[in-house]
């Protein structure tokens, strides 16, 4: 039993549509995990057939309501077209969590801008297009959750990754100015900004590799993609009615 089950219900998210993007594997399936294990019917999003189709079929092995959409988040003609086979489908979007993300890293003097570029391309561009796509959807129906899933690293740097900075810090800004161009129409969007979350990549890591990383974190270890997924369900949940422009950094004291 999840520790949140004290006062969310496991159906408390029973005829809500939401939309995960980067859902192929991590903590976007995670995050597709725990709202489909809520009620809700969860479109999984993902450029990658292989890793969405092992996904959602996955998750569906579960007895949970998801489906695979393919779909490129850099690419708006796709997006929308994603969008609207959704709300024909599901007749609303009640929630996005666009966590779609991609590292291309490498020292600002020796990055390629194709590498710069193809970053933010996916990052920032796939989190305007999809929000801006959802967003006409919940203006019409007078209600949505946004969600973007930024980073700490778009809040305080990091030596190497300068275009997934930037990617991150921008997605706090965008969602800062949805948050206020929404808020009158019962929209409310806000970012979750992970820190060292355990994932296939950390995962590779040496064991010394590891201690040094929770070193930096005053909890004294790596969070866990549930983590997130938890923050995500708070964010969409009732008790965060009166939140909305905020960033709620997920990472063990990192960044404080």
């Amino acid at each position: 039993m999840s520790a949140v089950n004290h006062f969310l219900s496991d159906s408390f998210l029973d005829g809500k549509v939401a939309v995960v993007t980067g859902a192929g594997r991590g903590i976007g399936k995670t995050i597709s995990r725990i709202l489909a294990s809520h009620g809700a019917f969860v479109n999984m999003v993902s450029r990658s057939v292989k890793n969405l189709t092992e996904a959602a079929e996955s998750l569906k092995g579960e007895g949970l309501k998801v489906e695979a959409v393919l779909c490129d988040v850099s690419d708006p003609s796709q997006v929308d077209k994603a969008a609207s086979e959704i709300l024909g489908k599901h007749g609303s979007i009640h929630i996005l969590v666009n966590g779609a993300g991609i590292t291309k890293d490498g020292l600002i003097l020796r990055m390629k801008n194709e590498d710069f570029g193809e970053v933010l391309s996916v990052n920032l561009f796939g989190t305007f297009y999809f929000s801006r796509a959802a967003a006409r959807i919940m203006i019409k129906q007078k209600e949505g959750k946004i969600i973007n899933i930024a980073s700490v690293v778009g809040v305080i740097g990091n030596p190497g990754q300068a275009n997934y900075a930037a990617s991150k810090a921008g997605i706090i800004g965008l969602t800062k100015t949805m948050a206020k161009e929404l808020a009158s129409r019962n929209i409310t969007v806000n970012a979750l900004a992970p820190g060292f979350i355990t994932t296939d990549m950390t995962e590779k890591l040496s064991e010394k590799t590891k201690i040094e990383l929770a070193e930096r974190i005053p909890m004294g270890m790596l969070g866990s993609p549930e983590d997130v997924a938890y923050a995500v369900l708070f964010l969409v949940s009732p008790y965060s009615r009166y939140i909305t422009g905020q960033v709620l950094h997920v990472d063990g004291g990192m960044v404080m």
